[in-house]
């Protein structure tokens, strides 16, 4: 059920006032929604291994950073400002138990920078058999590969970039592909920029990578949903998902966007 903006308004001046436990536990409750939205995308492609339960709570924890910090007289939507925070203590908590092989680290760099290398060489973005053929593997071993890969591109991609979020955290990739409403003045100067070299990267994209990356973070359809509007199975848009976060890693690791800001 959702709650009144005058209620939130209410909880919020307790808060920030009086800094009212009662209240915090409210604003908690009635934003958990955001939480799970969040947690929910991102267990997308993780191995069955990794619980949404789990990326709820860790999720929780950044929720109750953002309520903490959240200054409400910026005007700043406060689902823009808490979303970054949510993401971030999500990946925390991923990374904290170490849940992705280092093989798999590294094949996954593997393809990036073979996607690169290629795509400069042949001033065209490589096709599947090229890349096969590149990196010395079979069309089963690549298949395999892609779906190795598929989680390690949510943390590739939620790595800070460029100084410049609110309360001077870095910025991160997936903020600026799903996100690019921030309303808050200190974020402008590098959301703009790294959002042009990003998008001048999905841009390059091949058509299908492209649309994929456009529906997923833009339009928020899910895998599956996408799927069904380019009338192919789950398991080959997340293919098509993996290789353009692939691609675009490389791409922006290459030009050193990390300065950016």
């Amino acid at each position: 059920m959702a709650v009144e903006e005058r209620q939130l308004e209410t909880w919020w001046n307790q808060l920030k006032r009086t800094g009212d436990a009662k209240a915090r536990e409210s604003l908690v409750t009635a934003y958990l929604h955001l939480v799970k939205y969040i947690a929910g995308r991102m267990a997308v492609g993780l191995p069955n291994t990794v619980e949404y339960e789990d990326l709820v709570s860790y999720g929780i924890f950044g929720l109750m950073d953002a309520i903490e910090k959240y200054d409400t007289s910026r005007g700043v939507k406060f689902e823009s400002y808490a979303a970054t925070r949510i993401r971030g203590a999500i990946l925390d908590g991923l990374r904290a138990v170490d849940w992705v092989p280092r093989s798999v680290r590294l094949k996954a760099r593997q393809l990036s920078q073979t996607m690169t290398h290629l795509e400069e060489k042949l001033s065209r973005p490589p096709t599947d058999e090229e890349l096969q053929k590149a990196m010395g593997i079979t069309a089963a071993e690549y298949s395999k590969l892609l779906q190795e890969v598929a989680a390690t591109t949510l943390l590739s991609l939620d790595e800070p970039w460029s100084e410049g979020g609110p309360d001077g955290e870095k910025l991160r990739l997936t903020d600026m592909v799903a996100d690019t409403s921030h309303e808050d003045p200190s974020t402008l100067v590098a959301r703009d920029a790294l959002l042009e070299v990003l998008a001048e990267a999905i841009d390059a994209l091949p058509e299908r990578e492209r649309l994929v990356i456009t529906l997923y973070y833009y339009e928020e359809l899910t895998l599956k949903e996408i799927g069904k509007v380019l009338d192919v199975s789950e398991s080959r848009i997340s293919q098509l998902h993996t290789k353009a976060l692939s691609r675009l890693r490389g791409k922006l690791s290459r030009l050193d966007v990390g300065m950016v800001g």
